[in-house]
């Protein structure tokens, strides 16, 4: 079968451009292979990185047809089943370098950002904790699942690569950093847990940075899910603060309260209760002000709310939640 790569090829100093180069491939072949092939056999210039070759070591992380994935990983028949290329007299397979990373040289992206985001979140447990004299530091399975999920990230960069998020704000530490510090939080061995939390905690740089796209959980070739565990970080923060703490964690509490109280949020309270502070910020009130003018006269300002069907539902569930969280909560 004849496939044609469409290959991003750049340096520092020129201009993307798309070279293509057509191969005699098996729909079981990897895009690592082929890359091997086109660099061996047609364009020893070609730059990309590879290692292991096994979804061991996350080297050869690229977009591969408009999403970032492991060249080793995925393979020509189910790339061109997935955009539908097969129908095409010479499908294709479009190859470009990483994003949110500059380029170096066609397929290799500059990781300094992504490692110093990592080193960031402080990824390792702490020397204290460890200090236990004349026998190891024993988990039990139960401590150990808390963080299996976020043990198999092999920090391959495709999360950092697809996170909206990093487009728009260059202090979030990025999706991998906080997979990497849930298994921080919840590690048994780990003595600096309130400490953590009060760093991942920190404004728009940390877990609040996120805007929940779900674009790291669709791309992680390991399945840890990034934003679940973002969400997990989210939870122990909550768990320990009140709401006057910071607007992320206002604006989280009030939601649920509102949606408790009426099924749906009542727009015309959320923004006094969340940037307001319940009308103890005149700062935050009078931010208010122009956006709330220019509802007003777009006619885009509700003057009502009603409750919306089955909400006693929705407040039996909600406090069901809680319940067991609080259950929970005693017996640990």
């Amino acid at each position: 079968m004849h496939v044609q790569f469409q290959i991003v090829r750049q340096t520092r100093e020129s201009a993307p451009r798309f070279q293509t180069y057509t191969l005699d491939v098996e729909p079981g072949d990897t895009i690592l292979t082929c890359l091997d092939r086109i660099k061996w056999e047609q364009d020893g210039s070609l730059a990309f990185r590879k290692n292991c070759r096994n979804t061991i070591c996350g080297s050869c992380s690229m977009r591969i047809n408009g999403r970032s994935a492991l060249a080793c990983k995925e393979n020509v028949g189910s790339e061109l089943q997935r955009v539908q290329a097969t129908d095409r007299e010479i499908p294709t397979i479009s190859i470009a370098p990483m994003g949110n990373m500059p380029v170096i040289k066609d397929l290799v992206v500059d990781m300094k950002r992504f490692w110093d985001d990592l080193d960031t979140i402080d990824p390792y447990v702490s020397t204290n904790a460890r200090r236990v004299p004349e026998r190891e530091f024993l988990q039990s399975p139960e401590e150990r699942e808390q963080f299996d999920n976020s043990g198999n990230c092999i920090l391959c960069g495709a999360c950092y690569s697809e996170c909206n998020a990093l487009e728009v704000n260059p202090d979030f530490v990025g999706p991998h950093a906080l997979a990497k510090a849930q298994r921080l939080v919840f590690d048994s061995r780990d003595d600096r847990t309130e400490t953590r939390l009060e760093q991942y905690n920190q404004s728009t740089s940390g877990v609040w940075g996120c805007t929940r796209c779900y674009y790291c959980n669709s791309v992680c070739p390991m399945e840890v899910a990034p934003l679940d565990r973002i969400s997990q970080i989210k939870g122990e923060i909550l768990a320990r603060t009140d709401r006057n703490t910071s607007i992320p964690i206002r604006h989280r509490k009030v939601l649920v309260d509102l949606v408790r109280e009426g099924g749906w949020v009542d727009e015309r309270k959320f923004g006094f209760q969340v940037v307001g502070n319940y009308f103890r910020d005149l700062k935050g009130l009078l931010s208010l002000v122009p956006l709330g003018w220019r509802m007003l006269t777009a006619g885009k300002l509700p003057l009502s709310f009603e409750a919306s069907e089955g909400t006693q539902d929705v407040r039996s569930l909600i406090d069901n939640v809680r319940q067991v969280e609080r259950e929970t909560d005693r017996s640990s």
